[in-house]
């Protein structure tokens, strides 16, 4: 199965980053994802592929001082989830 994901944008209000935190919140993003559609896990809810305009993602909980990483991964599998994947 070939998957092709597209984030035109993803907005992050709130979030506790210090300058040039954003970059490593999106390499995490993009770790986690990759690592989690490596799966088949989505061949079974997308057994014909299709395309969405928008993915409703699950808020996230963030511990006081979570590190780029950590936030990253949780938007993952937020987003993860919204397209019908088990994190």
């Amino acid at each position: 199965m070939n998957i092709e994901l597209y984030i035109e944008r993803l907005v992050l209000d709130g979030l506790p980053l210090e300058r040039g935190q954003g970059a490593h919140v999106q390499a995490a993003v993009e770790a986690e994802l990759a690592r989690l559609l490596a799966g088949d896990a989505l061949a079974q809810a997308w057994p014909a592929g299709g395309a969405v305009p928008s993915v409703p993602a699950a808020p996230i909980q963030l511990r006081a001082g979570a590190r780029p990483v950590e936030i990253g991964g949780q938007i993952a599998r937020s987003v993860y989830g919204g397209i019908g994947g088990q994190a």
